[in-house]
């Protein structure tokens, strides 16, 4: 098993692979499920009776990209991050994807609802390409049927498929609704999977909606009987999407409004918990959206546009939700919002998650994001799991975070390695404390301290944020506290605190190394000020609707001993005049 312990670098870092023990407990539970699933006649027992047809069409509210549909039906494909061409009207299943990630959209079906905004044409080539998958992967195959990929493509095609069948004839009408109830029967049957089982009782009950008759009926009630367990599991007491992404919860709430809408088109009574489900959802989308209406980009979720963000809260004219009565602090999600005049502060005060929920969690202790007014001035990377190479993103380093020597606290695993495992995070798990302070008159305090450079440096990291309302500033500092001394190390090590900006934001360093003047897109102007001995202006990116997009990080550089008390401070203030 030394194949499995060999190290790989991330940030100058290296980093142990994963135990063994769970790489192979992972790799064995795909073997068993590929000689269930692919023996021979396993198909026959997905067969079911007829269906007379489709009698619902779930509403996507989900925005479509019309240029993404226009490029497809050039047969110009671009998922994932990667692209791939077909010259023309070709088969795009006949051919290796790029990288995983493409081959994960494109078996998804996410392509459809832009594909579909080119009018008769584009149906026509959806259905097209349906009947090429079909034709293709009608057979169990181990990615092509994973609970991962089959949940959410189930999900797309319920969306749409009466829109595909008007324009199919009869016997392809009849295939397209056998697929799905055949995938529905086998998805049915896979074991719970805490990362995708939102998603499956989704798919079930969609799919359960649109098919007509018995086999129709039978599915929503399997779907419908999982659902409140899995939003059990996925929706904490708050809000909070249990994975800890403002950008999962978003995802969910999206699904939730199609299984309302669904239902509602069929006739059928809403059930309480949905309804609470998708008030509590919206809360935590709100609570952590930007005064221009993006999402906040916390544990491996983008930062999500107002533009793709507000569709999903429309439905809000039946459930008022004032932004008066929006919670300050998540206590569940671990999240806090501060708020000045024009300032607006968020803060994760929260440990990334372990296991299957941490798919995308981060390492970034302690980060935050700030608003001044409708500009956007420091952000967080973010990471999108379309871009399963770009790891880097997601240790301490790349957030607005402190870093000490070049190390790193918590690190991805990646490759076959990290698919097997949901590329979780790997190293010695630390907690984080927090204590906020509210004063009508004197503004918010947070106080927040963790212990993960104790292990390298002996070192606690506290971190202290206060948000005066009346001078609309917001105040910091950090201080690195001896709490166990290390005496095979020498007496300092170097640090480095980190301002991550939103690409739009502009930074311009005085004369006195002491000062840096932002300016964000509305023109409006931002002082940073500090007593760090160094500061340097680098070249960073965050990701942007799954890419990587050029931007500005401010660090500030010193040296800190390891044996007395090291303090930083710095202030956010505007420009006035």
């Amino acid at each position: 098993m030394q194949a499995y312990e060999q190290p790989i670098a991330i940030a100058g870092q290296v980093v142990p692979r994963a135990p063994w023990w769970r790489v192979v407990r992972a790799w064995a539970r795909r073997q068993i499920a590929a000689e269930v699933y692919g023996m021979p006649g396993y198909g026959l027992t997905l067969k079911g009776p007829s269906i007379e047809g489709f009698i619902a069409a779930p509403h996507e509210i989900r925005p479509a990209v019309a240029t993404t549909g226009k490029a497809m039906m050039a047969g110009r494909y671009t998922l994932g991050g990667a692209r791939m061409s077909t010259q023309g009207s070709g088969d795009p299943w006949n051919r290796p994807s790029p990288t995983r990630s493409f081959a994960i959209e494109l078996h998804r079906f996410c392509w459809l609802r832009h594909l579909l905004t080119q009018g008769e044409d584009g149906v026509k080539e959806g259905l097209r390409l349906f009947l090429l998958w079909e034709k293709t992967f009608r057979t169990w195959t181990p990615f092509v049927w994973s609970q991962e990929v089959m949940a959410r493509r189930l999900i797309n095609l319920s969306i749409f498929a009466r829109r595909l069948a008007a324009y199919a004839s009869e016997d392809e009408a009849q295939i397209l609704a056998r697929s799905m109830a055949e995938q529905a029967r086998q998805l049915w049957r896979l074991p719970r999977h805490l990362a995708w089982y939102t998603q499956k009782a989704t798919a079930l009950v969609l799919v359960g909606c649109v098919l007509s008759g018995h086999v129709g009926d039978r599915l929503r009630r399997k779907g419908l009987r999982i659902l409140p367990k899995a939003l059990k599991r996925a929706i904490m007491a708050d809000g909070s999407h249990a994975s800890r992404s403002p950008q999962a919860g978003l995802e969910l709430l999206y699904d939730l409004l199609l299984i309302e809408d669904a239902l509602n088109q069929r006739g059928l009574a809403i059930p309480e918990y949905l309804e609470v489900a998708i008030e509590r959802l919206s809360r935590f989308v709100r609570t952590l959206s930007h005064p221009d209406g993006s999402l906040c980009a916390f544990q491996g979720g983008e930062s999500v546009d107002g533009e793709s963000v507000a569709p999903a809260l429309l439905h809000e004219d039946k459930r008022p939700l004032a932004l008066s009565n929006l919670p300050l602090s998540l206590e569940h999600g671990r999240y806090h919002r501060m708020l000045g005049r024009s300032l607006s502060v968020f803060v994760d005060a929260g440990e990334p998650k372990p296991g299957v929920l941490g798919y995308g969690a981060c390492d970034h202790p302690m980060n935050f994001e700030v608003s001044g007014g409708r500009d956007k001035l420091f952000v967080t990377p973010g990471w999108s799991s379309q871009q399963s190479d770009q790891h880097g993103f997601r240790v301490v380093s790349a957030s607005n975070s402190l870093t000490i020597g070049e190390g790193v606290i918590l690190s991805p695993i990646t490759g076959k390695f990290g698919e097997l495992l949901h590329f979780t995070l790997e190293g010695l798990r630390y907690r984080i404390r927090s204590r906020r302070i509210e004063s009508d008159d004197s503004g918010s305090l947070l106080e927040m301290e963790h212990e993960g450079w104790r292990p390298q440096f002996g070192l606690k990291h506290e971190r202290r944020l206060y948000v005066d309302p009346g001078r609309d500033e917001l105040r910091g500092e950090e201080k690195m506290i001896p709490v166990e001394p290390k005496k095979e190390l020498a007496a300092s090590a170097p640090y480095a605190l980190r301002f991550l900006l939103h690409p739009e934001v502009q930074a311009s360093l005085a004369r006195d190394k002491r000062s840096i003047l932002l300016r964000g897109p509305g023109g409006r102007g931002w002082w940073l000020r500090h007593d760090a001995k160094e500061v340097v202006i680098e070249e960073s990116a965050v990701f942007d609707k799954g890419l990587p997009k050029k931007s500005t990080t401010l660090c500030l550089r010193g040296i800190c001993r390891l044996d007395t008390p090291t303090r930083i401070r710095w202030k956010l203030s505007p420009a006035e005049g």
